[in-house]
């Protein structure tokens, strides 16, 4: 077992469930490139801790001719970039097959559907395997009753269709569990459901104050005990499996430095309105880093959330004290108990 606190992603070659078939692994490590692609903001569901905020990310779906010219503005690094397509749910988007070509085509390192399960437009008679490298599946909770009252009605179904449905064409699967005080108690759980399901990686996300979740006034992000006592634990259980594990790193040690993934790597989080943010707390605000206009990346004015990530502040992460401090506590002296991380910091456990 091996932990590293990482940022960017970036290919190793990993044996495939599936036999001989060898498929790259994703992991984040710094000083890389990764572009999310929000095709739309449209979804069939109405998830509780949804980060889409429209009036934010807009509510226009994207035409296939802006996805392709929007695509183009960062081949330039397209070797280096990975690109993940998001929405909204990104298979509503009748055209994906031709983005998803379009990016081959372009010659980005590795290609990433993020999706509910729902798979519409039959995506999966539009491209093969061999078209993306992963595609990862929205999973919150062990059991139906769980992850339908987060979800959906008739979520938890759909996903776990889905998944065989891309692993019966042999499609490399991931999935994504949002961590919050609503599902981690069955986290432990979801050990024997990943093996089961023949999945390649298993990411643990912490749930972020921003969109819907920012709306709900009760308690979501879990403390710090029940976090460490918990999810390196779940993690180990499933990379035993020969799965590899991410999580967010969250509570710094003390031993532990504090870095900022806007200073150390590329991130692009690309939304329908145009706006290009670095950081996804931000998200909420109009603090992008970047406007794309007539097909080009502009630079926005200050201030912006740049200026943000030169801060220095004994809480870590700047933008967790302003919009989510209730995982922070302090001591007598109103000093921090423990800085919280960078959000895309994250470590990998395979």
């Amino acid at each position: 077992m091996t932990a590293n606190i990482q940022f960017r992603l970036t290919p190793t070659s990993q044996s495939s469930v599936w036999g001989s078939m060898q498929k790259k692994a994703i992991v984040f490590t710094k000083d890389s490139t990764n572009l999310f692609f929000h095709v739309l903001t449209k979804c069939n569901l109405s998830c509780t801790h949804c980060y889409i905020n429209k009036e934010q990310h807009g509510t226009n779906t994207l035409d296939i001719e802006t996805i392709k010219n929007w695509l183009n503005i960062f081949s330039k690094k397209a070797s280096q970039t990975n690109l993940i397509f998001l929405g909204g749910e990104p298979t509503l988007h009748p055209d994906l097959s031709l983005a998803i070509k379009e990016a081959n085509r372009i010659g980005f390192n590795l290609i990433t559907i993020d999706t509910n399960g729902y798979l519409f437009h039959n995506i999966l008679e539009k491209i093969s395997c061999t078209d993306v490298d992963f595609i990862t599946f929205s999973l919150d909770g062990a059991t139906k009753k769980t992850n339908d009252a987060i979800r959906g009605k008739g979520s938890y179904e759909k996903v776990i269709e889905g998944i065989h449905k891309a692993r019966t064409k042999n499609f490399a699967c991931s999935i994504i569990y949002t961590v919050s005080d609503r599902n981690i108690h069955e986290l432990e759980l979801m050990p024997d459901i990943v093996h089961k399901l023949g999945l390649q990686r298993f990411f643990v996300q912490v749930i972020g104050m921003r969109g819907e979740s920012s709306k709900n006034n009760k308690k979501l992000q879990v403390s710090k005990d029940v976090w460490l006592e918990t999810i390196p634990k779940v993690a180990k259980t499933i990379s035993d499996h020969g799965i590899i594990v991410m999580y967010p790193k969250v509570f710094l040690n003390n031993s532990d430095s504090f870095q900022c993934a806007g200073n150390v790597a590329d991130n692009y989080f690309v939304f329908p309105n145009g706006r290009v943010y670095q950081c996804p707390i931000c998200e909420d605000f109009p603090l992008h880093s970047y406007e794309i206009k007539n097909n080009q990346l502009m630079a926005t004015p200050q201030i912006n959330e740049k200026d943000l990530f030169s801060l220095t502040i004994p809480e870590g992460c700047v933008m967790n004290k302003m919009i989510q401090p209730q995982n922070l506590s302090y001591n007598k002296n109103g000093l921090p108990d423990h800085q919280i991380a960078c959000c895309l910091l994250k470590e990998e456990i395979s």
